[in-house]
């Protein structure tokens, strides 16, 4: 591990994420999000970091990764004129694990927006490590939406920081199987994509193999750990520590994307694993600790009051501050009953299926591709490509009547001091579709 540095976290939030709404029986919730926020002010932990209002990617922005007609798509298709685009819908796989839905453009532009403006700081050494609890959403294509994903904001993120770091290591610990951004980068041996996922029984998105390691000069720069039901702490870290020590070791990343979907938690609504939160977060400062600039993002999660338990103590675990067992106050407290505590704990009685031998096999099987790489791969900067997104909104123009309403009248001038959100101006009071 390297020597330690000076630990400067950016957070992104932005309140309209409150505004929106898949629908009353959809499991991805946007309002974990507000409950999530909430949690990090009920224990002052914005004290400890640069707070960050999300700025809204623009269309060309968000090409870098998707089709031009896909994006097209999205801008356009409204709840009211959805009859207008059956075809469209089709084709970009619309359907009712991905609705249409009121703002469904402005979502997606807000929340790869953060991402992208993290990766952006992140390269500037204006942090060291960038949280976007709205982000990761790693199942979205090219030109397709996929597991209530549309936008790919992980990708989008990780194409900022090759433009300055000639590898990145991406990490997922979402249930499911990070298959968008493997996809995207299958080829490459710039990014490394390592996932820890459920696998198995027609389980969602049904990729991730162990046998599923890259292609041409990206042939061992995947990595997946398919895991079974049960999965618990011990289990995990008994292949996720020594498979990213060696990960760090052998590729030597510039920089990390960690996609922390809260849904291979114990209790998930949609997930079976065994996972308390503290064995959650242990990953998390496990990757912290090798001090490499870091982005953290969110994923999947729909046991909502859990995902807002686990991604507060993430935050806390980012920053170095302890926080206490007993909840704040906040609008959501009712959520939280009847314990009202932080912790998220294991099943006490739930078998894990991972069997002792399947596991060293499986840990010994993907150590063993990792010695095929002799050394870290390099690559020659010529001309690093502009930034997507500078930290000088002067320049932003307004977003065109019609598509999300006028830039600089939702935040005002330069962003309130480039973006920076000062303590009175947090959302303490963020209310949104909080009965559902």
């Amino acid at each position: 591990m390297s020597a330690a540095r000076n630990n400067k976290v950016a957070y992104f939030y932005d309140s309209e994420f409150s505004t929106f709404y898949f629908g009353q029986n959809h499991p991805m919730k946007p309002h974990r999000l507000t409950m999530t926020h909430q949690l990090v002010l009920g224990y002052d932990l914005q004290k400890h970091m640069d707070v960050f209002r999300a700025v809204k990617a623009q269309p060309t922005q968000l090409g870098q990764f998707h089709s031009a007609d896909y994006i097209d798509f999205l801008a356009r298709v409204t709840p009211d004129n959805m009859g207008d685009y059956s075809a469209a819908m089709g084709k970009h796989n619309f359907n009712e694990d991905c609705p249409v839905f009121d703002g469904l453009f402005e979502y997606c532009r807000l929340y790869a927006g953060a991402s992208i403006q993290g990766a952006v700081r992140l390269n500037h050494g204006l942090c060291d490590t960038a949280i976007n609890w709205s982000g990761g959403l790693h199942h979205a294509k090219k030109g397709e939406a996929s597991g209530f994903c549309y936008v790919n904001d992980l990708v989008l993120a990780i194409l900022e920081l090759l433009k300055y770091h000639a590898r990145v290591l991406y990490l997922d610990i979402d249930i499911h199987h990070g298959d968008g951004v493997e996809e995207a980068f299958y080829l490459t041996d710039r990014v490394m994509t390592v996932s820890f996922h459920k696998y198995g029984d027609f389980f969602f998105p049904g990729t991730g193999a162990l046998i599923d390691i890259g292609e041409q000069r990206g042939r061992y720069y995947t990595l997946n750990v398919p895991l079974k039901d049960g999965t618990d702490d011990k289990t995990f870290h008994s292949l996720f520590k020594p498979i990213m020590a060696k990960v760090m070791e052998v590729f030597q990343p510039g920089a990390i994307v960690m996609q922390c979907g809260a849904d291979s938690l114990a209790n998930d609504r949609l997930g079976c694993f065994n996972l308390s939160m503290k064995g959650h977060g242990e990953a998390v400062s496990f990757m912290k600790s090798f001090n490499v600039p870091m982005l953290v993002t969110g994923g999947g999660g729909y046991t909502k009051h859990n995902v807002a338990r686990c991604w507060t103590y993430e935050t806390a675990l980012l920053v170095d501050q302890k926080v206490s067992e007993e909840l704040p106050e906040t609008h959501y407290h009712e959520y939280f009953a009847p314990d009202y505590s932080l912790n998220v704990a294991a099943h006490k009685i739930m078998d894990d299926h991972n069997k002792k031998d399947y596991v060293e096999k499986m840990k010994t099987e993907v150590l063993e591709n990792l010695r095929h790489l002799a050394c870290a791969p390099g690559v020659q900067f010529n001309e690093v490509p502009p930034d997507s997104m500078l930290p000088d909104y002067e320049d932003v123009p307004d977003v065109p009547e019609g598509v999300g309403g006028g830039y600089m009248e939702r935040i005002g001038r330069f962003a309130h001091e480039h973006g920076v959100i000062r303590p009175n101006e947090l959302y303490a009071d963020d209310k949104d579709n909080w009965g559902d």
